[in-house]
Order: structure tokens, then C-alpha cells, then sequence
């Protein structure tokens, strides 16, 4: 199965560049095997139906992790045993095709299968060509990473978890020849502006769009908006407009940075500024794909696949420093301690509480730390006063968790409810690096409250180039301009589901 040269292999190395597999007689004869054996038991094909996940029955070896995944931490039961004894299969439900389920694509599965039978649709392949064939500079490339990949990436390549390694990230992707590295934490601080000044409006009846529907929902999770969409529509007007941080990012990209660079001067048309997202999370694939989004982003690169992008470039993780003279390019780079804590569960509404305290008081927050929305419990609450009014706010991660809360209601008892479908949020995502160590996530968790604890502004409100981009580009939080590029909207695809 392995050699002594295994991964330090030239040759394997070569192999997977360009997806060869095997002899190519021997692939050949084990390709037609394969198609008869799928002739005669349709359920070892393949699936390819979901936009972000792989399933490969014939690699299967019945451990049965991902239905107890998908069942017990998810409770979406979208994975089962058909059969037993010698003849067991995992498959879906009535042997469906994975985008014909209640699948969140939130890639749980993908994390958990010991063997790559179920795994992330690779991209890094597209990732290599497009860079690859970029020597002549006719494409912008731009990429941007998620706050929590800084702190699981270094996992790859033997540190322990929670290593912050973010100017280490940083130079990696320059060394795989990125033109612009951005960071998506800038457009974590711009969600809380944006979703901030939402709830507000809400709060006080007097929202823009006439949705004044409480509690409000976030939506930068595309598991939960998945889940939403699927299994609980009516649900559809508590979620915020917003777009994602990914989401944004995107917008901004192709539409901001095209002109603030002045691309077109140095003769670029706006298509050739090609966008990859490097993330945590499985459901950004299939994010990025939905039609109000579709364009904005380009790739999306799993933490694992930035590992595997990094190997095929040679780079050297161990040699890379932490230069504190390397940074994120301008103007979609500079960040604030609220956006780095995006990662955990409870920082999306830690740092909208900061934000919104500060925006409806017009006073100095007098304690910055939220201490009640934080930790791996399932279900989180609190209590903060708002001038005269006692805002409840609840934050819950986990599949399980979530439906749970949705379904016996206790959502009605809250304003304004933080939702992550991934246990611990982004630092548990699917496309987070495999870890046997039990005390992962809250190694990853404390490294997000290191950085942000480290940084000189602890709010979104505070980041001057978030100020820089309203006054030059978008005008007001949730004005018209920022409701065109920053604000989406939900369909009821709760029909689409014939496999429950």
C-alpha cells in the first residue's frame, strides 16, 4: 500500500498533479470492473450530484462514522445502513442522490470517513491550472481566507492544533503564486456593520425593506441556510440579508477592486479577475454556486486542499516565519478582533454585541467580553441591556442542537439568535484538517481569542478600512448600494427534497 517513500515521493507527487491514477491498463481493466460492478449494484456509483461532496461507495469500508455523523452530531439522518451482513451498504436514504436530500453539504461526513470514500469536490486541480497557465499575468487572481483557517492550517504539516500561523498562511499563498491575497476577516467586520445595523432597524420596526421579523437569524453559515431553505421555510424572513463574509468578499472583488486598483488601465477586462476562497467549510462550494452569488466567487479551497495546493508547490510550511512584516494586501485586509472570532461559535454574536451596544448607546462599551455566548455548550444565551430594552440573544452550533432548538420553538423566546450547523462554528468546519485529538476545537477555539485579545481594535465599527470603503464606494450601512452588493436573498426548497 505504501513504500518508504511515501509523501516524500516525486513521482506520487507527479501522479496526483495530473490525475493519474494507476498503470493505465491496469486503470482500465479495474475502470470496466468498476462499471459492471455499478451495472449491477447501482448503489456503488459514484455520486457527483451534490455541488460540494463526493461519495464513492465502492471505497467504502463500512465503519459507518458518517452515519453516526450525519445521524447523532447532525440529526439529519440523510446516511443509513441498507442491508446487512456481508451484503450492508451505506447509502442514502431510498438510495437518492445526495442533492436530492435534506444534505446541509456542511461536509461533517467528509471530516469524519477514515478513508476518502466521502470527500470534498476537489478543486485544487482547477486551482493548479489556473495558476499554472497565469505566467503571462492575462488573469487577476485574488484569494482570501476565512478567520478560522489561521488557526488549523499549520495542523497539515505537523504543528500542534491552534498554532497561529497567519503570516505563514500569507507567504504560502504568495508562493503559490496568488497576485492578491486578501483577507476575509475585513469582510467578517463588514457583516457585523451591515447585520448590525439590520438587527437595529428591525429592533426599532423601521427596516428598510419592511422586514421587521424577530428574532433575526445570521445567515454567514451556509449549513443553517441550507437547513433553512430545505426542512424549515417558513423560517425565511427571520434570516438577515446579509451575504456571508465569502459572500461579500466576492462582491467586493470583482466589482470594488477592479476599480480602486484601476485594472482596467493596466488592460484587464472585469472577467479576468478570477476570486478563490480558502475555507473551512464544505457548504462553500456549494455557497458560492447559488444563484444570487453565482460569479462572485470563483473557487473554494477546504483548509485540506490549501495543504495539498501548499505540497504540490513545493512549499516549505516549516521554513515560512512569522515575519510581522508580511501582511494582507490593502484594501480588503485590515481586520479587528470582532471578525477573527467569526471562527467560534458565539463570535459572530460577540462581535455584533459590540457593535450594536456602542452604535444604539453612543457610549464606550463598558465590558468587551461577552463571556456567556462563548464555549462549546449546544445551546448558549444572555442577557444584554440596551438602553431600556433586556435584548435576549441565544447561540447554538451542531446540527442536532439546531434542530432541536428550531423545532420545540424556544427561537421565539430570543431577538437575535447566532447559528452555526458545525460543532464549535467555523473551527469544526467539514473542511477543517482530520484530527484524532479530543481537545481540537478548544485549541483552535483559545488561538481565536489570543489573536483577537493581541489586536489593537476589538470592534468592527472601528476598522478604518471599512470606514474608507463606505466613504468612497458604498455610501451607508444598508443603503441602496450596499443592499445591491452585500445583501442577498432565500428560497423555499423544501421541494426539491424527495429523499428525507
Amino acid at each position: 500500500m505504501t513504500c518508504q517513500a511515501n509523501k516524500r515521493c516525486e513521482l506520487q507527487n507527479l501522479c496526483y498533479r495530473y490525475n493519474v491514477d494507476d498503470d493505465p491498463m491496469d486503470a482500465l481493466y479495474e475502470s470496466h470492473i468498476k462499471a459492471k460492478m455499478q451495472r449491477m449494484y447501482p448503489e456503488l456509483a459514484t455520486d457527483i450530484s451534490s455541488n460540494a461532496i463526493t461519495f464513492e461507495p465502492d471505497k467504502c469500508i463500512l465503519c459507518q462514522r458518517c452515519v453516526r455523523t450525519c445521524s447523532e452530531l447532525q440529526g439529519m439522518h440523510v446516511l443509513g445502513n441498507k442491508l446487512r451482513g456481508g451484503q450492508m451498504k451505506i447509502s442514502t436514504f431510498g438510495g437518492m442522490s445526495l442533492d436530492s436530500t435534506t444534505c446541509l453539504q456542511c461536509g461533517q461526513c467528509t471530516l469524519h470517513c477514515p478513508v476518502g470514500a466521502i470527500h470534498e469536490k476537489d478543486s485544487v486541480h482547477d486551482v493548479m491550472d489556473l495558476l499554472d497557465s497565469n505566467c503571462d499575468k492575462h488573469k487577476v487572481i485574488c484569494v482570501s481566507t476565512a478567520p478560522a483557517t489561521r488557526v488549523s492550517i499549520s495542523e497539515e504539516f505537523g504543528y500542534d492544533p491552534g498554532t497561529i500561523s497567519t503570516e505563514q498562511m500569507i507567504s504560502a499563498l504568495r508562493a503559490c503564486g496568488f497576485d492578491y491575497v486578501f483577507d476575509t476577516n475585513f469582510t467578517a467586520d463588514l457583516t457585523i456593520v451591515e447585520e448590525g445595523t439590520e438587527f437595529i432597524h428591525r429592533l426599532n420596526g423601521n427596516a428598510l425593506d419592511d422586514n421587521n421579523t424577530l428574532p433575526m437569524f445570521t445567515s454567514c453559515c451556509p449549513g443553517w441556510i441550507n437547513m433553512v431553505e430545505k426542512l424549515y421555510p417558513q423560517l425565511i424572513p427571520h434570516i438577515s440579508s446579509c451575504k456571508s463574509p465569502q459572500g461579500m468578499m466576492g462582491s467586493l472583488i470583482k466589482n470594488y477592486i477592479y476599480t480602486k486598483h484601476k485594472l482596467d488601465e493596466k488592460g484587464y477586462a472585469p472577467e479576468d479577475i478570477i476570486n478563490v476562497s480558502i475555507m473551512p467549510c464544505v457548504a462553500k462550494k456549494d455557497e458560492m454556486l447559488r444563484p444570487a452569488l453565482a460569479g462572485d466567487v470563483d473557487y473554494v479551497l477546504t483548509v485540506r486542499e490549501f495543504a495539498r495546493l501548499c505540497r504540490n508547490y513545493g512549499v516549505r510550511w516549516h521554513s515560512l516565519k512569522a515575519d510581522k512584516s508580511v501582511h494582507f494586501d490593502s484594501v480588503l485586509g485590515e481586520s479587528t478582533g470582532a471578525a477573527v472570532i467569526f471562527g467560534a461559535s458565539g463570535g459572530v454574536m460577540e462581535a455584533a454585541l459590540r457593535t450594536a451596544y456602542e452604535l444604539v448607546m453612543k457610549e464606550t462599551l463598558p465590558q468587551i467580553d461577552f463571556f456567556d455566548v462563548r464555549g462549546m455548550k449546544g445551546v448558549k444565551d444572555a442577557t444584554v441591556m440596551l438602553g431600556d430594552i433586556a435584548l435576549k440573544v441565544a447561540v447554538v452550533h451542531g446540527g442536532s442542537n439546531i434542530r432541536n432548538f428550531i423545532e420545540s420553538k424556544k427561537y421565539l423566546d430570543y431577538h437575535f439568535v447566532e447559528i452555526m450547523a458545525c460543532k464549535g462554528g467555523c473551527i469544526g468546519g467539514g473542511g477543517q484538517p482530520k484530527s484524532l485529538d479530543p481537545d481540537v476545537l478548544m485549541k483552535r477555539i483559545r488561538s481565536i481569542y489570543t489573536i483577537d485579545e493581541q489586536l489593537a481594535l476589538r470592534k468592527s465599527h472601528e476598522n478604518e478600512e471599512v470606514k474608507q470603503l463606505y466613504a468612497d464606494f458604498l455610501g451607508e450601512p444598508n443603503g441602496h448600494k450596499a443592499h445591491e452588493l452585500l445583501h442577498t436573498h432565500y428560497s423555499d426548497r423544501s421541494h426539491t427534497v424527495t429523499g428525507r
